[in-house]
């Protein structure tokens, strides 16, 4: 164990806890626009619900891992500042909900003290790196990915190069050729490889879910691993400086790479790698060791009497791990809902039964590791004395699906009621597909996917029909997701638009049409793809037509009134008003990070706190003038446009270039040093000319939308 690092890590943390605590109290003087502490706050994992005073709190779990402690401890914070529940989600971190603002602060603290933290859990961020639950112990993995994807989430917690992009990025580490972690959908997705015995991966970018789902295209067939580090810097960077920051639905790294080409994309990654040092960074492995599972002394399984609910469980929660007789052991969290009475008590049994290293799963669920063979009656008895012995982890029974209207503000349906209905239903119609692990079911309560639904072989997102005056709830059917048997990804076609009650009756339609039509072992995928959209779509035509309505649908499930539609605005969307002068103390901001830096030794981060100071202060100038400031790169060339050649900024040269070094130039300390006082010295003649332009008169105001940048 590196003591220094880990204390390094948990004083870090806790610096974020205090100066959160700073700034909760600074918002509530009055003392910072309303703007700029939800900007903060959302990269500590504070998130807006749709409730009015109440927020969504985030940790952040890279790869999923969570420890016994780690498990207790958030068990034991959901009861005394939240609701008692932990909420697993699909990018395998755990929410609580309806918590304080002034709360949050004392809830950071705690989560450090086990080694958790929130950093860059929301917000325009690198978000979690998340990775197949069964990294270590797949059977077919060639190397185990934990250790690269850990090395990759350390170098961007609280890297200064995506502090403050136009949108989040997201990345995926796969155990194996067989994508289970779903690397195809994500801006970076990497899928581990041995070349002539060197570790590396396939490289995939520019993949997304939402409302416009992409897959992924092939950077590299195999790059090897001590160069991903400062291949996804590079990438990072230049999608800082050309990603898209108005439009939001235009600013996710896929519509750089469709906009730019791959190739064009590729070529200024490469000419980036000046700016990145070292371009070759390796990674320690041999500092990681995957935590083993317990000796196990208890009674033997063949001690254990028959019980049909015992074999299910061991059918479908079961799996075999690599190398050993050890078992990985799956606990359905049915919609990732875990009560913190329960969390503690499996807190209390992990150490007896397994590795002290539990993955939360892209299907909100647990997976335990290292197993005793022998172990899992008792195991299974245990489990089921706290009620999380349900049988169909990772099955068509375990749905998947987001918060929806219960929380966000971007719900458009109640995503939760109906799951419980579609799962009951399935349940009682369909008893023999509880070991189906062909088909999974994943909603959403609006199109962005949270639920990830255009990753299954079932999807839905919420929706809505104008019927006359009225509106009845629905959900828009997605066919044809998800992870083929093969190993491959496929994004769901758009079926067909239905009512939300009426759904139940719609997979009654779809189940037995596959299953009575189906070939002999062909998948529901390759069955869909066989007979095609519009089959489907003539299927359930009829349960689309409005004009038999009952009143029992104008209800969205779980709802006692009628539907009415109240879709809020994303955190991370929203337009307000602020003025230019409040833009300088953004660069002045910056340019004290880049202090820190500098004491640091962080050269690297120094010159980037310094370009942001300068981009930043030159946005300020544009918007003096009314000028859309959408991109970085579009800041650097309409401010040299603008003010290059007038007084005082002549005096710098060229802002294109003052501003390019950073992608020109290795990160020095001479560098560092001459870069921090050029920006220090270009605000200062900027804030002078801005104080001569306003000669007394009140600031300007400007739409926030306008500087995204």
């Amino acid at each position: 164990m590196n003591t220094s690092a880990n204390h390094s890590t948990l004083q870090a943390d806790l610096t974020d806890a205090i100066e959160l605590e700073e700034r909760i109290k600074a918002y509530r003087r009055g003392s910072i626009e309303e703007e700029r502490f939800k900007h903060f706050r959302l990269t500590r994992g504070v998130y807006g619900q749709r409730q009015l005073g109440v927020h969504m709190f985030r940790t952040k779990l890279p790869l999923g891992r969570i420890t016994s402690a780690q498990l207790a401890m958030m068990a034991t914070l959901s009861d005394r500042y939240a609701t008692g529940n932990l909420h697993l989600t699909t990018r395998q971190n755990i929410q609580f909900h309806y918590v304080k603002l002034e709360s949050t602060p004392a809830i950071w603290e705690a989560l450090a003290s086990v080694g958790v933290n929130a950093r860059e859990a929301c917000g325009n961020t690198v978000r979690n790196i998340t990775a197949s639950p069964f990294a270590g112990i797949d059977p077919e993995e060639p190397f185990d990915v934990s250790p690269y994807a850990l090395a990759i989430y350390n170098h961007f917690l609280r890297n200064p190069v995506c502090q403050e992009m136009g949108r989040k990025v997201k990345m995926a580490f796969s155990s194996s050729v067989r994508d289970t972690a779903y690397g195809y959908f994500h801006d970076f997705g990497f899928i581990p490889l041995i070349q002539d015995g060197i570790h590396g991966f396939k490289v995939v970018i520019g993949g997304g879910l939402g409302a416009q789902a992409i897959v992924a295209e092939t950077a590299f067939d195999y790059l090897p691993a001590d160069q991903i580090i400062s291949f996804t810097e590079a990438a990072v960077r230049v999608f800082d400086r050309l990603g898209e920051r108005e439009k939001r639905y235009k600013a996710r790294m896929k519509y750089l790479v469709q906009k730019l080409g791959k190739d064009a994309f590729l070529e200024l990654i490469q000419q980036e790698m000046i700016a990145v040092s070292p371009v070759i960074q390796p990674i320690d492995t041999q500092s990681w060791k995957p935590a083993g599972g317990p000796e196990w002394t208890g009674t033997s399984t063949s001690g254990f009497p028959s019980d049909p609910a015992y074999e299910t469980w061991l059918q479908t929660n079961v799996y075999q791990q690599k190398n050993n007789n050890r078992k990985a052991v799956g606990i359905k969290i049915r919609l990732g809902d875990l009560s913190s009475e329960k969390a503690l008590l499996l807190a209390q049994l992990i150490p007896a039964y397994a590795a002290d290293d539990v993955r939360i799963t892209v299907t909100q669920d647990l997976l335990l590791r290292e197993v005793h063979a022998d172990a899992l009656p008792s195991l299974f008895h245990d489990l089921r004395s706290i009620g999380l012995a349900d049988p169909g982890f990772n099955t068509i029974l375990d749905v998947t699906a987001c918060p929806g209207t219960d929380t966000c503000n971007l719900g458009v349906t109640n995503s939760t009621a109906i799951s419980h209905e579609i799962e009951a239903h399935l349940a009682r119609r369909f008893p023999l597909l509880v070991t189906n692990r062909d088909i999974q079911i994943k909603i959403s309560g609006c199109m962005n996917s949270c639920g990830q639904h255009m990753a299954a072989q079932i999807g839905l997102h919420g929706s809505s029909i104008k019927v006359g005056e009225r509106i009845v709830p629905a959900m828009q059917l997605v066919l044809g997701g998800g992870l083929d048997p093969s190993g491959v990804n496929y994004i769901g076609e758009k079926v067909i638009k239905l009512p939300t009650k009426r759904i139940l009756r719609a997979f009654d339609l779809i189940l037995d049409d596959y299953l009575n039509h189906r070939e002999a072992v062909e998948s529901f995928n390759q069955y869909y793809y066989r007979t095609g959209k519009k089959h489907f779509y003539y299927l359930l035509r009829e349960l689309a037509e409005m004009d038999s309505l009952t009143e029992e649908e104008f209800r969205d499930w779980g709802q006692p009134a009628e539907y009415v539609q109240a879709i809020g605005v994303g955190e991370c969307a929203g337009a307000a008003l602020d003025v230019i002068g409040s833009i300088f103390g953004d660069a002045e901001q910056r340019l004290t990070k880049a202090v820190e830096a500098l004491e640091e030794g962080y050269w690297a981060g120094a010159i980037y706190y310094s370009y942001n100071a300068l981009v930043i202060t030159a946005k300020a100038m544009l918007l003096a003038k009314d000028q859309h400031c959408n991109t970085h790169a579009g800041i650097i060339e309409d401010f040299q446009e603008h003010y290059g050649l007038t007084v005082p900024f002549v005096h710098y040269g060229d802002f294109t270039v003052l501003a390019g070094a950073i992608s020109n130039e290795e990160p020095t300390e001479s560098f560092a040093l001459r870069h921090y006082e050029t920006a220090r010295a270009f605000l200062h003649d900027a804030h002078a000319l801005r104080q001569q332009q306003l000669q007394g008169h009140k600031d300007q105001l400007v739409i926030t939308e306008y500087y995204k940048a």
